[in-house]
């Protein structure tokens, strides 16, 4: 029985970035860090899955020990949400599934441990999803009419004594598979995992991204 799976979505199509899912980074493929993190956890993750529309994709996900899910051209262009290919690789798993790990190619480095000590969290709060999130010491503001106006903090005050917000970064998601089946990933009773590492910071969209990330991979040892 696959109590807890992790879902890898890999789309084949990307505007900003082509191919972006399979460029290498540290000599493998993007998506490959993420499989590769999985299988490190094997005793938390009892299979893995590839969800793609993409034969490049499906071929490396296989090479590299994960199973592919098919995903339809319906539910693979640029504004689908990942709601619905969680949705679809469930609909053709077996029902027995209780947990998914949602893991994005685009965060491929994470801080060691990461995925122990947010589903060990998961458990011990018996709560429904966690996401992890990151702090900002920004002083952030709106511009309305030509006009800054401060959002976080009022003008002439130190940065220091800012009230903490935070941010979503997509290093890792958990949640309980009658959550997706309802169409939520992040639940109302959802438990914000705080990381705070330069990891968090990685999120490829763009070239300047993915050298920011190669960047921070020739120096993971030294983080």
């Amino acid at each position: 029985m696959n109590k807890t799976i992790a879902i890898i979505p890999a789309r084949g199509a990307s505007k900003r970035l082509p191919n972006k899912n399979i460029l290498p980074l540290g000599g493998i493929p993007l998506l490959v860090h993420s499989i590769q993190l999985a299988k490190a956890n094997s005793s938390i993750i009892d299979a893995i899955y590839v969800s793609t529309d993409d034969v490049s994709i499906k071929k490396i996900a296989l090479q590299y020990g994960a199973q592919v899910i098919d995903r339809p051209d319906a539910i693979s262009g640029d504004f689908e949400p990942t709601i619905t290919s969680l949705q679809h690789a469930l609909s053709v798993l077996d029902a027995s599934i209780e947990n998914i790990v949602l893991l994005q190619p685009t965060n491929p480095l994470r801080p060691e441990n990461i995925l122990k000590d947010c589903f060990d969290k998961f458990q011990n709060m018996n709560c429904n999803s966690l996401f992890t999130v990151s702090s900002n010491d920004h002083k952030l503001g709106k511009i309305a009419a030509n006009k800054f106006i401060p959002f976080n903090y009022e003008i002439g005050q130190r940065s220091q004594d800012l009230k903490p917000l935070y941010y979503e970064n997509g290093l890792l998601y958990i949640c309980k598979a009658s959550s997706i089946k309802q169409g939520k990933i992040i639940t109302e009773d959802a438990f914000p995992f705080v990381v705070n590492h330069i990891f968090a910071k990685v999120d490829i969209d763009t070239q300047d991204d993915f050298d920011f990330a190669e960047y921070l991979y020739s120096k993971k040892k030294k983080i």
